[in-house]
């Protein structure tokens, strides 16, 4: 059932980061229950419940929060809980009488895990922002872009939100888990996404300070301005990625592209990377990506074709690999990481708070008489049968 099995997750849902920090201890077997809203967030478009993926393998309820009844179950739900994960601004869950302070007095155990962008305090902690925000004000963006001169290049939401804000709340949960096995008492997690993208360029600032990074993105050896760590076209409009950075794998790819023999600048020539770029531009541009990746197969040249999404998950790669899972014609990435002992089981799909919220609460503890009350008065939603059952 998952390394995480017997723990229990209260999740105020929320949008992205928090959310996906539920789907990661989820996979991993803990009971998340997420807490909705009774009406749906306005996002300015609907996705199906089936496709939201982020709440995978959790139980959901819809609770009103601003009635005392709604609080009072809550912190009924807190008495039972490990962690709490909430990824509102600064004070609003005080507001609804739910911040550490109430909820901690509740359960001194209780592990409160706060998601925000800008943290609980500072200049700009009230301010609301996303991803691009908290990665430009990190230093990660500015250093994103393969042309120099050229704009920053917008990676997605993954930096910020997920990988210095979701997994970072990850870490920071499990850690104080574990030194409550010494205390015996939970504390509050203030995992804010500019802090965590921040601990993500240790590296580079490193570089950066010892003389082996230029702050003028497009001119650094991994952010796209070297020739071998870069993409190139192919003759089909495809792309291929080259991550040659080693010598032996950088005379590979040479050699796989009858380059060997050319007279062309030394590795890492800076002053002849343009010569060098053009050389394997040129000779990407005669085969389709399939062929140079047949071409570049048994290689340690580390050259791989770049695919979309439906090709990533249809490649052999992630089909030998069981990367990808469908469940109910839905491709969704598999749990991750993998465990030799204590595997999770399967991936159920997301929930609908309307007909799990009562069965759930009943899991927590919740009397089933006090359920079918709070369903018929509109704290919760659901229907009164479902309570009983």
């Amino acid at each position: 059932m998952g390394p995480l099995r017997g723990l229990k997750v209260l999740e105020m849902a929320g949008l992205g980061p928090a959310p996906f920090c539920g789907m990661l201890l989820a996979d991993l077997g803990a009971e998340v229950l997420s807490v909705q809203r009774l009406a749906s967030a306005d996002l300015g478009f609907d996705i199906p419940t089936r496709y939201d993926l982020l709440n995978r393998n959790k139980e959901a309820v819809a609770v009103d929060l601003k009635s005392p009844e709604g609080i009072e179950l809550m912190l009924d739900l807190v008495r039972g809980s490990d962690l709490l994960i909430e990824g509102f601004r600064p004070g609003v869950m005080e507001r609804l009488g739910l911040g550490p302070e109430a909820c901690m007095a509740a359960n001194p155990g209780l592990i409160y895990g706060r998601m925000t962008g800008w943290g609980q305090s500072g200049p700009l902690s009230a301010r609301a922002g996303h991803d691009i925000n908290y990665i430009a004000m990190s230093g990660a963006l500015a250093a994103i872009g393969s042309e120099p001169g050229g704009p920053p290049a917008v990676p997605l939401n993954y930096i910020g939100d997920f990988g210095g804000g979701s997994l970072y709340l990850a870490i920071g949960l499990l850690a104080a888990l574990h030194e409550r096995r010494q205390s015996g008492l939970g504390q509050v997690i203030d995992a804010a996404m500019v802090d965590g993208v921040g601990s993500m360029m240790a590296m580079h600032y490193g570089y950066w300070q010892a003389g082996q990074w230029e702050l003028q993105r497009g001119s650094n050896t991994v952010d796209g301005g070297s020739p071998w760590y870069t993409t190139y076209r192919t003759r089909d409009g495809g792309y291929v990625a080259v991550g040659a950075v080693e010598k032996r794998f950088y005379a590979e790819l040479l050699s796989v592209l009858g380059l060997a023999d050319a007279d062309l600048p030394d590795q890492h020539d800076r002053a002849g990377w343009p010569r060098l770029r053009a050389a394997f531009a040129e000779v990407f541009a005669t085969r389709s990506r399939d062929e140079w990746e047949a071409a570049f197969a048994g290689t340690d040249a580390c050259v791989s074709p770049v695919l979309d999404m439906a090709e990533a998950a249809a490649h052999e790669l992630a089909r030998t690999r069981g990367a990808f899972l469908c469940n109910d014609d839905v491709i969704e990435p598999a749990p991750a990481p993998r465990f030799s002992r204590s595997a999770p089981a399967g991936i159920r799909p997301p929930p609908v708070a309307a007909r799990t919220g009562g069965p759930a609460l009943r899991q927590r503890g919740i009397d089933a008489d006090r359920i079918a009350d709070l369903i018929g008065r509109k704290i919760v939603a659901g229907e009164r049968a479902a309570a009983m059952s």
